[in-house]
């Protein structure tokens, strides 16, 4: 969903947001950093495939995904991450990686992780390497009425 597609969606939703441009950026953390924005504060989407359908784990930026976490809390069997040739079809207007977390708008379900869902914001990447959107949590929230799990862990630094 290219960023003009995503305003439309906002603004017909008359909520209130920032666009972001920085420097091109691959990971949500490199992001972060070129956005000048705490990584916990900017919200990745993660691509998972639960029981055969394509969905969205949205978390904090320096959170992984545990996938036992997910099973146990939604009750489910079969769950994977997602490859790129699993989802690109979904998102031809977006550049890979950078798909934004509105899962609603492509007919697919939305788990976020509690710890992101208690920020008052979150930034997102916007369909692009280059920009993102800011926003208020309870109003992301409000559009995408995501399933509210827990299932990020911290990253193991050694």
């Amino acid at each position: 969903m290219p960023l003009k597609k995503l305003r439309k969606f906002l603004d017909e939703n008359n909520v209130k947001y920032a666009t972001i441009s920085h420097s091109k950026a691959y990971t949500a953390q490199q992001v972060a950093y070129s956005a000048h924005i705490s990584g916990k504060d900017i919200a990745k989407t993660v691509m998972i495939i639960i029981e055969g359908r394509m969905a969205m784990a949205v978390l904090p930026a320096p959170r992984h995904v545990d996938f036992h976490l997910i099973k146990d809390a939604i009750g489910i069997k079969s769950i994977t991450l997602a490859n790129e040739k699993d989802f690109k079809s979904y998102f031809p207007e977006c550049e890979v990686g950078t798909m934004p977390p509105f899962g609603n708008l492509y007919d697919m379900e939305v788990y976020v992780d509690k710890s992101l869902a208690k920020d008052h914001e979150i930034a997102f990447n916007a369909g692009s390497h280059t920009e993102l959107i800011q926003m208020a949590y309870k109003d992301f929230e409000m559009l995408v009425k995501p399933n509210v799990i827990r299932f990020g862990i911290e990253e193991n630094v050694v």
